[in-house]
């Protein structure tokens, strides 16, 4: 008999298989404008592998299902997602960024997978008006801001971490914001979690397609990752609920077809209002950050 390893892209779900504290991590929690806001630090090789996360910080902010939430509710998440981004900005480059690039990842005609189109769509772009009126600039804004929306290798033939590599090396940014949809490994964490990091991120990692690492290591610069979870792997669905009924260990034969099912993802029926909702907050967290 032996335990199933989950697939999750949520730092706070591996936190369950952890000693929080302990073996390489720090990990804390605290109340926000009303939000619970976990931050995990993973310090060394040792929490990496107790974690199953790179080296980095990851700050998970937990709310409810964010498409249902009343108006002071969502303002107060943007807010909240605006000053952890803007904190973790100021961690990495200890000064306010002269350029801001944000990518929005993943496939903008799968509703589960267009939270980082849609959140570029909703986005203030102000980086050309930098250059021909700083004047008019400087009276709005206080930061660049640029952005693009690779979409997946399947629609363009190209890896997107070499085309946001492309857009870094003409627009010069000395920050980069990539958005994408997570895996969670939970039902209740899905369009009600929103995950910020500096370990950078793997386009397609959630469903088994991991890409091109988009990092510091690939770019060059500091990369912070902005995701919320729209889907559960099936087998997960499946491994849970056998947990739930007193299951905590699997032998070869149920083993083997959980691993059957891992091909396949669910996502909430509510999915397409999850997708509007997330970006509808995440583009005014950032526009918030970067606007006066």
């Amino acid at each position: 008999m032996k335990k199933y390893t989950v697939r999750t892209d949520l730092a706070c779900e591996s936190e369950i298989r952890h000693d929080a504290g302990e073996n390489g991590t720090e990990y804390a929690e605290e109340i926000l404008s009303g939000y619970k806001v976990a931050r995990l630090d993973v310090l060394n090789e040792a929490g990496e592998k107790n974690t199953q996360k790179k080296k980095g910080s990851y700050i998970t902010i937990f709310s409810d299902m964010i498409s249902n939430i009343d108006e002071n509710e969502f303002d107060s998440l943007v807010s909240v997602i605006s000053k952890e981004i803007g904190a973790l900005a100021h961690k990495l480059l200890c000064r306010q960024p002269s350029c801001v690039l944000v990518a929005g990842l993943g496939n903008r005609e799968i509703t589960a997978d267009n939270i980082g189109p849609k959140t570029v769509d909703g986005l203030t772009v102000t980086r050309h008006i930098s250059i021909h009126n700083r004047k008019l600039f400087d009276s709005f804004f206080n930061v660049p801001l640029c952005a693009v929306a690779p979409g997946v290798l399947g629609q363009t033939g190209i890896e997107t971490a070499e085309m946001i590599r492309g857009v870094c090396d003409h627009a010069s940014p000395d920050l980069v914001i990539a958005i994408d949809a997570l895996a969670a490994r939970a039902t209740e964490r899905l369009g009600a979690t929103v995950q910020i990091s500096d370990s950078g991120i793997f386009p397609g990692s959630g469903i088994g397609n991991r890409r091109s690492e988009i990092s510091k290591d690939t770019l060059g610069i500091p990369v912070i990752a902005v995701g919320v979870p729209t889907v559960v792997n099936s087998a997960t669905l499946v491994y849970d609920a056998l947990q739930k009924a007193g299951y905590t260990e699997i032998d070869d034969k149920i083993e083997k077809v959980l691993r059957e099912g891992e091909s396949f993802f669910v996502s909430p029926k509510q999915s397409d209002e999850i997708s509007q909702r997330v970006s509808e907050l995440l583009s005014r967290a950032i526009d918030q950050l970067f606007s006066y």
